[in-house]
């Protein structure tokens, strides 16, 4: 799980309306430039999935049914496009007294769907979150494969591209190098970079790495990340790191530490984590004149890209208590004002977090304006706006980086 720190929008809203039609083209996989990629948990299991993994981030007792006292999100997805055998009933109950369902990444047919859905609305592709701690565990190792063989199929079928962000967060010390041996048996045993739609920068294929730099006393260490890095340079590959979002100033979230440089400095492209920086359009709007600007011109310096991190809302009542709906959506203004503000900023690319975390509120794919009421538990709706709302929006975003033409009223 990602880190969390702690003007309404008018011209920029006046210029898009949610109606557009994206291309369904394949996209190229060659370079990151030019795209909107959004990151893809794909951590969700369901008991009875075959992974034995019980309800992994849906309940806090994963073992137990997934309901009133026992659920870890705030949003509730839209699985009315799913086929009966994609759906698994929960504890909750709708208003017409049906079992309120979720589903489970570990369902081909259903991470395919949501790749769909990518293609349907204009978004470029994803980084997979692969969650090294979970290399740790046979069971966990086999439910991630699941996951990235139902990635490569979707971005197969969908002609969208894909990379691996390998999340460090849950590392012991000295336990990085899980990640070295990960990615050579990915390479040898499964050939992944030969995938068409496997993303590739500055002409070698990209790896991601999330979690270098962060000032909440990680296990692992900056030398080990420093390592990592050299070690993926050095077998062949572009790497993207995801780092703190004060890293050039090594204040609040960010460690003050010269090897947090010398390690960026390696990396081909830099991409600052952003959720709960900010709470508003003008705040965000803000960090991007203040931050995002600055950012981009040290990188331009060291001839590295630079990858703003942009996200819907958020609210995580249901895991860790606190208010519903911490940051408001404001029925799309706070997402479209970090869109707009990182194209005044010059930036040529975009990372969306998250295409499905529910958990967190940051989802951006269909979700239920009905969610279940009166269980003992409180969920978002989006506000009455329709359920691929956020997904429009994430297809205008592509066009307007890229300097296509975004209809408006």
């Amino acid at each position: 799980m990602k880190t969390i720190a702690w003007f309404l929008l008018s011209v920029a809203c006046a210029t898009v309306t949610w109606g557009d039609e994206p291309s369904s083209s394949s996209v190229e996989s060659a370079t990151l430039r030019g795209k909107v990629m959004v990151g893809y948990q794909g951590w969700f299991n369901c008991e009875g999935d075959g992974a034995k993994l019980g309800w992994k981030h849906w309940a806090r007792d994963l073992f137990q049914p997934v309901g009133p006292g026992n659920v870890t999100f705030d949003m509730w997805p839209d699985v009315s496009e799913l086929h009966p055998e994609e759906k698994f009933a929960t504890a909750f109950t709708l208003a017409d007294g049906s079992p309120a369902e979720v589903f489970s990444s570990a369902n081909q047919a259903t991470v395919v769907r949501h790749f769909e859905w990518m293609r349907d609305y204009g978004i470029d592709g994803a980084f997979l979150q692969r969650f090294a701690a979970n290399l740790r565990s046979d069971v966990s190792l086999r439910n991630e494969n699941k996951v990235l063989a139902n990635v490569r199929e979707g971005a197969k079928s969908t002609g969208r591209t894909y990379a691996v962000m390998y999340d460090l967060s849950g590392l012991r010390a000295g336990e990085v190098t899980l990640v070295q041996k990960d990615w050579s048996q990915l390479q040898t045993e499964l050939s992944l970079t030969g995938d068409e739609g496997y993303l590739h920068h500055n002409e070698k294929p990209l790896v991601a790495v999330w979690g270098v730099g962060f000032s909440d006393d990680r296990k692992y260490s900056l030398r080990e990340c420093l390592e990592l890095v050299r070690w993926l340079k050095s077998n062949g590959c572009s790497v993207m790191l995801g780092v703190p979002s004060y890293w050039r100033e090594g204040i609040r979230d960010a460690v003050d530490d010269a090897i947090l440089h010398e390690t960026i400095r390696l990396a081909d492209v830099v991409s600052p984590w952003t959720i709960g920086r900010y709470r508003t359009p003008g705040e965000a709007t803000r960090h991007a004149e203040t931050v995002w600007k600055a950012d981009r011109a040290w990188c331009e310096q060291e001839s590295i890209d630079f990858l703003p991190v942009v996200f819907p809302g958020f609210s995580w009542k249901n895991l860790h208590g606190g208010e519903l709906n911490q940051i408001p959506r404001l029925k799309g203004d706070f997402f479209w004002s970090q869109i707009k503000a990182a194209k005044d900023a010059g930036c040529e690319m975009l990372y969306i977090a998250m295409f499905d975390e529910v958990d967190e509120g940051t989802a951006i794919f269909k979700c239920t304006n009905h969610p279940p009421s009166g269980n003992g538990a409180s969920f978002l709706t989006l506000e009455g706006l329709a359920s691929d709302h956020y997904l429009r929006l994430a297809g205008k975003a592509g066009k307007l980086i890229r300097g296509e033409p975004v209809q408006h009223d």
